[in-house]
């Protein structure tokens, strides 16, 4: 049995695992899936004080009060930075990082300096004229791909996210790299497809194995039981 740990991204919460999770637990594994503070059924906690250690902190949480070992640490999207700061901390209980299509941080980086010019802009925008100054309220859906029978479901259910986590640098000491393994998956169906360039630096490293799958960015909507057997292998 393994022990897994699926941690979001941006403007969702626990419930987008919701499909893989059963899968996982059907096969006799154990599932978390950790909602970030002032997102999902924690939206009423937002404010202008959640930041990247916030988040950070909130998977550090589970970890340490279910006291779990040997754990599959998977992030989708923005959560691959908040893995990335949890692994760094507790990497001799992790036995796998799986990364998402997501993005993986460089210390002293933040969230903003791993995307596109453009996306960094549109965010700015957002925060100043929609987003009271710390708040970055959600893109429709069908921006990210995902497919046209679940968008009004993610749409409902995406809240504003806050903006600290996206400009505060990461600190890393590098114990993060000796977690045995490290998966990058890349979900090649949307554009822009911030995944890509992480994906091309992946694969010319020898310490981690890549898989490219043909969905849209959320892809434990889109593919949840090929991304369920993907990470059962992964452990």
């Amino acid at each position: 049995m393994a022990t897994f740990v699926l941690v979001h991204g941006a403007w969702q919460g626990g419930w987008c695992w919701k499909r893989v999770a059963t899968i996982l637990r059907q096969s006799g594994h154990e599932v978390f899936t950790p909602t970030l503070t002032g997102l999902g059924e924690r939206a009423h906690l937002l404010d202008d004080q959640i930041d990247l250690d916030t988040h950070i902190q909130d998977v550090l949480g589970v970890i340490y009060c279910e006291e779990l070992s040997n754990i599959v640490l998977c992030g989708h999207s923005y959560g691959g930075v908040v893995i990335t700061g949890v692994a760094d901390k507790l990497s001799e209980r992790i036995c796998s990082l799986v990364y998402l299509d997501a993005l993986v941080p460089a210390n002293g980086k933040n969230v903003l300096d791993l995307l596109p010019t453009e996306t960094v802009s549109g965010f700015r925008e957002n925060v100043k004229t929609k987003g009271a100054g710390f708040r970055v309220t959600p893109a429709p859906a069908k921006d990210f791909g995902v497919n046209i029978h679940d968008r009004a479901w993610v749409d409902r259910r995406c809240v504003d996210h806050p903006f600290k986590t996206f400009v505060q640098p990461i600190r890393l000491e590098g114990a993060w790299k000796n977690v045995p393994q490290h998966l990058y998956i890349y979900a090649t169906g949307w554009s822009p497809g911030i995944g890509r360039p992480f994906f091309k630096k992946a694969e010319q490293a020898s310490a981690w194995d890549t898989i490219s799958l043909p969905c849209g960015h959320d892809v434990m909507i889109d593919m949840p039981e090929e991304l369920a057997q993907i990470l059962i292998a992964s452990f």
